[in-house]
């Protein structure tokens, strides 16, 4: 079992940037891919970004460039570093623990995006 919490969250101005953070609690946290997920209001839940327990990346097209997820095994945590904000960026940011059939998620953090 594994418990996911997210902070970082916020209101920045088109342009800024913002770091999101994960917390995972649970044993092997080093074995498993994490992800950020992210839901805008009225739309669908969708990938962000992604990194396996090898550290390979990949990213959604519309934040590839801008965005940067990165893990910390040691802390058992995961990052996202958000640049360039932009309005369309304002969602829901969920973290995704997965491996091996097992699929966690934590109940996420609201980033807003407005001037």
């Amino acid at each position: 079992q594994m418990q996911l919490v997210e902070s970082g969250g916020g209101l920045v101005q088109p342009g800024g940037s913002l770091r999101l953070s994960c917390a995972a609690s649970g044993s092997d946290f080093r074995f498993y891919h994490m992800a950020w997920y992210r839901q805008a209001p009225g739309k669908e839940r969708e990938l962000a970004a992604h990194i396996t327990n090898f550290r390979s990346t990949n990213y959604a097209d519309s934040v590839k460039g801008r965005f940067t997820i990165s893990r910390d095994d040691a802390n058992d945590m995961v990052y996202l570093q958000m640049n360039g904000l932009k309005p369309e960026d304002t969602a829901v940011y969920y973290c995704n623990a997965e491996k091996s059939g097992e699929d966690y998620w934590g109940k996420g953090t609201l980033v807003t995006v407005s001037s």
